[in-house]
């Protein structure tokens, strides 16, 4: 009986470490682009005689860790700063949806007017934002997503 508790008792451990150590490669993953890291939407709006009023950047990121994302974020254009202020809203785990163990956070932000030329003649576009524990996200656009950006900013 010593040997069968000592056998669970082991097992146990080791399914904590597994998640936890998941849990934890899950919210400090590393991406190399912007869409790989998270879910994005880039919208643009005109008015009725077609000019370009404006942009909104959505972006989605799904977490373990009830760490929430901060009402700011920063975007660059070929390294010129353009600091945004943003709306974040945290959703809590969805037992019965896609991730059911994972907090949403959803970060909305309108571009200012005077980045939107800056991004059709960018070669680079990164985005910057931070969570409330520290960690600071900055990914930079992959090629379809900045020629999509460039293309939503074309009138």
């Amino acid at each position: 009986m010593k040997k069968f508790l000592t056998f669970i008792g082991i097992i146990l451990i080791m399914i904590g470490i597994f998640g936890i150590s998941y849990t934890y490669n899950i919210d400090h993953r590393s991406a190399d682009h912007l869409s790989a890291y998270c879910t994005i939407d880039f919208q643009s709006s005109y008015s009725e005689d077609g000019n370009l009023e404006g942009a909104v950047l959505t972006l989605w990121d799904y977490r373990y860790d009830a760490s929430k994302l901060e009402n700011k974020a920063v975007l660059y254009t070929d390294g010129d700063a353009w600091e945004m202020s943003a709306v974040t809203k945290q959703t809590p785990p969805d037992e019965n949806g896609e991730h059911p163990f994972q907090r949403e956070n959803k970060l909305f932000a309108e571009l200012p007017r005077s980045s939107l030329a800056a991004i059709r003649k960018a070669d680079e576009v990164r985005l910057r934002f931070y969570y409330d524990n520290g960690q600071t996200i900055d990914l930079p656009l992959n090629a379809p997503d900045l020629e999509y950006w460039k293309k939503q900013l074309v009138p």
